[in-house]
């Protein structure tokens, strides 16, 4: 299974497959289905399958900021070969691949770069310089150059379509048990521990400090949590998310309190997974302030959790 970031990296060794192409942030229910078929073409032609996705999104690349991102590109492909898929290939939206002709897509990339033999794609997938490509174009080519194209159908629970869209609405309105159930699990955070201002130490409430990607986040505040450390072990906790105004935070971070843990784990891996919100993060007038509502969100994140 392999991660192949950019096409100058594609080889003799990616090719023939079958693939899916897609933004596929969050790698929900939908995406899983998708994933589900695609593994089934890869099985009955005897060929690797692989996902084709991009970083950054389209819609990031001409409107900056303009997409609250489930996952990073590290999660997408972490998730995606955990489902099986043989290669993910992130294609590096710039200004070249902007600029590219659908037929140069479809020659380049799809032919010459994957020796594609079956794509799944949405029946209103667009691509190419203005959009200009579409199923249409893929199916007529394809019944050219002897790949087939066949259109992925909508995923639904209780009649209504599972997207990244309305992910992003739940996290929105702090329903992380409907987030959770269009993901097929947890939405969650993770990332490398990293030292931060060790302020927390101070007050008895050391954090765990995890530096968020240059990316719009879908949520904002302190809520309660349960991590996962590097060797397995589950930790509940009280976690902050934001650029802490307090302390004239300038990065958004995310800050994770264990309860009764004190164990050292810079550099090391943590994943947080978002059980219910507290509160929005807020600017406090002193640093004592601040501790003393530290003090209530741990106890009542203790509370919520105790009733899981």
């Amino acid at each position: 299974m392999t991660f192949i970031r950019g096409l100058k990296q594609l080889g003799q060794d990616n090719k023939p497959c079958v693939a899916s192409i897609g933004n596929y942030d969050g790698v929900h229910l939908g995406h899983q289905y998708v994933i589900s078929t695609l593994l089934k073409h890869s099985e009955r032609l005897g060929v690797p399958s692989t996902v084709i996705t991009f970083e950054p999104l389209a819609k990031e690349y001409f409107r900056p900021n303009s997409v609250q991102r489930l996952t990073t590109i590290e999660q997408r492909a972490d998730l995606l070969l955990a489902l099986g898929v043989d290669q993910v290939v992130c294609i590096d939206f710039d200004a070249d691949f902007a600029g590219y002709s659908p037929r140069a897509f479809i020659d380049d990339i799809l032919i010459q770069g994957l020796g594609i033999k079956h794509l799944c794609v949405g029946d209103d997938f667009r691509f190419g310089k203005n959009r200009e490509g579409d199923f249409a174009l893929l199916s007529e080519v394809g019944s050219d150059s002897g790949f087939v194209v066949t259109a992925h159908d909508t995923f639904e629970m209780n009649g209504l379509r599972v997207s990244s869209g309305r992910i992003r609405e739940a996290l929105a309105q702090s329903d992380f048990s409907l987030a959770e159930s269009l993901l097929g699990r947890p939405y969650t955070i993770q990332g490398a521990v990293s030292k931060g201002q060790q302020l927390g130490r101070t007050i008895n409430y050391p954090t765990a400090n995890i530096v968020l990607p240059k990316m719009l986040m879908p949520i904002n505040g302190v809520f309660a949590v349960n991590a996962k450390l590097q060797n397995g072990e589950r930790v509940a906790g009280v976690a902050n998310v934001g650029n802490r105004p307090t302390v004239d935070g300038k990065e958004n971070r995310l800050e994770v309190h264990l309860f009764d843990f004190d164990r050292d784990i810079y550099h090391q891996a943590l994943s947080v997974s978002f059980v219910e919100k507290i509160r929005d993060e807020q600017k406090f007038d002193s640093f004592d302030e601040l501790k003393a509502q530290i003090q209530i969100d741990a106890a009542r994140a203790r509370v919520i959790l105790s009733d899981i």
